[in-house]
C-alpha cells in the first residue's frame, strides 16, 4: 500500500533538497535532446513504497541540471571546475544509449575523447583520462574535438557492397599546449543503463569459469577477464573495456570523469583536473559539510544506484519480421558461433535476497575478447590492450535500431546499422562475422531481424 509521501520525507531530508534543487537548477539546461525510448522500473519488482520513492529520487538525481560552485543551492552544485556534461540524462537521454549527433548535427555530449600512454594507458600528464569540452567561468576547458570519417567498402559473399565508416579524432583549442608525444586517443559512446543492476548480480564464478584466454580448446575465442585485484578476485564487468568492478563504481566514476563531482568511492572534487591545470585546482569546490564533504554525498548516491539498478526498457516496437523469421536468425546467430562471446543466458539472484532466481537474457559473457584491427584502438584500460573490448550486451537491440535516423552502435557510435556493426568484428569474431557475410539477403536480413527483436 502506497504511504503518505511526506510521512516518508522525514526519513530522507536531504533527497527533498534534491528535488528542490533540480527544480532551481533546471532553468540552465541547453542540451535538449527527445528521446526515443525511456527506461522503466523493473516491473517484476516488489511494490514497497520505500523502495518506489527511493526509485522516483532516485530519477530526479539522473535527471537534475547539475550548476558550478558556489551557488545558492548546495545540494545541486559542484559541477566541475571542467567537464562533459552537466546531467546523466544528456548523455543517456532518458537512460537511453546516447547517439553522436544532436537533431541538429552537431557533437552531443554522449560521446567523448579519452587518453592514454600508448605503452601503459597512464594519463596524460596535462589532460589526464579525458578531453573535458566544457568548464565553470573563469576556468578554460581542455579543449574541443571534431569527428570525420574515413570511407571504405567491404563486399559480402552475394556481391553486396556495403560501406562502412571509420572516425578519425581531430583536437583543437588544447588549452595547455599539446598532449604528450606518447597519448594517444579512443572515442566513447554513453551506453544505456537498462539491465545494469542484473549484470552486477551475475555470480562471479560463471563469468571467471567461462575465461579461456590461452583458447586450450582450440575454438577461436580467448576471452579474459579484465582483473583490477586478482588476489582478491576483483575484476571489471561494466565499461567498454570493462574496467569497474560494480554498478555503484561505474556510476560513480561517471560522475567523477564526466561531471567533476564527488562521491564516497571518487572524492576528488576536481575531478579530472590535474595538478598541472592551476586555475581548475583553485576554483571553488562544491564539496559540503553537510553532505560529508561531498558534491554527491552517499545517501544521494544510494538512490541514484537504485534507480540505474532497477532500470529496464519497456517493451519495444512492433516486430515486422514473422515469428519464423526470427526463430530462423536465431538459428543463424548460434550456426555463426555469435553465442561463443554473446553468451545468451543467466539464472541470477536479483535483487538481492530474492527467494528464486530469475531468468536474464542479456547476450553476453562479460569478458574481454580481442576484436582485431579494424576496432582497434591504442588506448589501454586496466589489462584491457587496444583490440580488447568488453563483450557488448546485446538486449535492448530493439530499440538501439528503432525509430529515425541512423543508429549509433559500437563503442564509437560509427556504425549506422546492425550489418556494418557485425563486419566490423574482427580478430576472435572474425569467423562468425564471414560466416554473416557469406550469407543469402534473406538469411542476412533474418539474422538482423533477430537482433532487432532483442
Amino acid at each position: 500500500m502506497w504511504r503518505n509521501p511526506l510521512a516518508l520525507a522525514v526519513t530522507l531530508p536531504a533527497l527533498i533538497v534534491i528535488i528542490i534543487g533540480s527544480t532551481i537548477a533546471g532553468a540552465e539546461e541547453t542540451h535538449k535532446h527527445t528521446p526515443t525510448v525511456k527506461v522503466i522500473r523493473d516491473p517484476a519488482l516488489g511494490d514497497d513504497a520505500v523502495a518506489r520513492m527511493e526509485n522516483v529520487i532516485g530519477q530526479s538525481i539522473f535527471e537534475r541540471i547539475w550548476v558550478s560552485a558556489p551557488s545558492s543551492t548546495e545540494a545541486a552544485d559542484g559541477l566541475g571546475p571542467m567537464f562533459n556534461a552537466r546531467s546523466c540524462v544528456a548523455c543517456h537521454p532518458g537512460g537511453a544509449r546516447g547517439s553522436v549527433l544532436n537533431k541538429d548535427g552537431s557533437l552531443g555530449p554522449s560521446l567523448l575523447v579519452r587518453f592514454g600512454h600508448k605503452l601503459t594507458g597512464a594519463p596524460d600528464p596535462i589532460y589526464g583520462n579525458q578531453l573535458q569540452t566544457d568548464a565553470a567561468r573563469g576556468v578554460p576547458a581542455d579543449g574541443k574535438f571534431s569527428v570525420d570519417y574515413a570511407l571504405l567498402e567491404t563486399k559480402l559473399g552475394d556481391g553486396t557492397v556495403v560501406e562502412l565508416r571509420r572516425p578519425v579524432v581531430t583536437l583543437t583549442g588544447l588549452a595547455d599546449g599539446p598532449l604528450a608525444a606518447d597519448t594517444v586517443t579512443g572515442l566513447r559512446l554513453a551506453p544505456a543503463i537498462h539491465g545494469m543492476g542484473p549484470l552486477d548480480s551475475i555470480p562471479a564464478e560463471l563469468i571467471t569459469a567461462a575465461a579461456d584466454p590461452d583458447d586450450q580448446d582450440a575454438n577461436g575465442i580467448s576471452g579474459r577477464v579484465n582483473w583490477i585485484d586478482e588476489q582478491a578476485g576483483t575484476f571489471g564487468r561494466f565499461g567498454w573495456k570493462a574496467v569497474q568492478a560494480t554498478m555503484e563504481a561505474q556510476n560513480a566514476h561517471a560522475f567523477l570523469a564526466d561531471m567533476g563531482l564527488s562521491t564516497p568511492l571518487f572524492p576528488d572534487a576536481y575531478g579530472e583536473c590535474t595538478v598541472r591545470q592551476t586555475i581548475c585546482r583553485a576554483a571553488p569546490s562544491g564539496a559540503s559539510s553537510q553532505f560529508e564533504d561531498l558534491e554527491v554525498s552517499s545517501t544521494l548516491m544510494k538512490v541514484l544506484d537504485r534507480y540505474v539498478g532497477e532500470s529496464v526498457l519497456p517493451n519495444g516496437p512492433a516486430q515486422s519480421a514473422s515469428a519464423e523469421t526470427i526463430a530462423k536468425g536465431r538459428a543463424l546467430f548460434a550456426e555463426a558461433g555469435c553465442g561463443s562471446c554473446h553468451k545468451t543466458s543467466y539464472d541470477i539472484v536479483w535483487p538481492a535476497g530474492a527467494a528464486k532466481t530469475r531468468h536474464i537474457a542479456p547476450y553476453t559473457d562479460l569478458l574481454l575478447h580481442d576484436m582485431g584491427d579494424g576496432l582497434a584502438e591504442q588506448v589501454i584500460e586496466g589489462e584491457a590492450l587496444g583490440a580488447e573490448w568488453r563483450t557488448a550486451p546485446l538486449w535492448g537491440l530493439r530499440w538501439a535500431v528503432a525509430g529515425e535516423g541512423d543508429a549509433s552502435l559500437l563503442h564509437d557510435g560509427r556504425a549506422r546499422n546492425l550489418l556494418e556493426a557485425i563486419l566490423w568484428h574482427g580478430g576472435e569474431a572474425l569467423s562468425a562475422r564471414d560466416q554473416v557475410a557469406a550469407l543469402s539477403a534473406d538469411d542476412r536480413q533474418a539474422l538482423i531481424s533477430f537482433l532487432s527483436s532483442l
